[in-house]
């Protein structure tokens, strides 16, 4: 039988074999990966760091890196912060991590989409408020008229008398209605499935 057989077998990684021991540049990739999601880590406010669940000296571990001033202290620390973490299971951090994010994308999204309503609603395009109505019917189309007039006469006075205002009230508006309907779309539960002979 030919030794190096199972090397060749599709799928098949040395590196990977349970009866060795780690490779050095395993170590080395796990070192880098949880350095990584250290720094993810050091990315999230306090107070969402406060929620997630770690052992006491991860967490000593990261508030020293945020105390820390020089570029080179940082560094080591970060390491540290790796090698502590060698110890604990990083799944859990990882979910958190990601849940972060993925919110964190969402405000973005939203704040563009609200960015690029203003736009639209201030424009000259006269079928957008019919669109804004379809897309958002819960919508106080009396208090939306006003704002774009008010907006629109802010524009349009000279410079030195321009205050903004306006401009900001219809974007927070903008921003109220679209997170009611994005709340008030979670909350609702889904439509029961209706069988296909219920009008026979």
């Amino acid at each position: 039988m030919n030794p190096n057989q199972f090397d060749q077998d599709e799928g098949f990684d040395p590196e990977w074999d349970d009866n060795r021991p780690p490779s050095k540049s395993m170590l080395k990739r796990e070192s880098h990966e949880l350095q990584e999601l250290g720094k993810q880590l050091l990315a999230m406010p306090d107070s969402r760091l406060d929620d997630i669940e770690m052992p006491e000296r991860l967490r000593e571990a990261l508030a020293d890196w945020k105390k820390t001033k020089s570029f080179e202290g940082k560094r080591r620390q970060l390491q540290f912060i790796g090698k502590v973490m060698r110890g604990v299971d990083a799944e859990p951090l990882r979910e958190a991590v990601a849940e972060f994010q993925m919110g964190h994308a969402r405000n973005a999204l939203e704040l563009h989409q609200a960015e690029r309503w203003r736009v639209e609603l201030l424009g000259d395009d006269k079928d957008v408020v019919t669109r804004w109505a379809a897309e958002f019917p819960g919508a106080d189309l009396q208090q939306l008229r006003a704002l774009i007039r008010n907006a629109r006469k802010d524009a349009a006075a000279e410079p030195d008398k321009r205050n903004g205002r306006a401009y900001r009230e219809i974007f927070q508006y903008i921003k109220q209605v679209m997170m009611a309907q994005s709340a008030e779309a979670a909350q609702v539960p889904p439509a029961p499935a209706q069988d296909d002979d219920e009008d026979a």
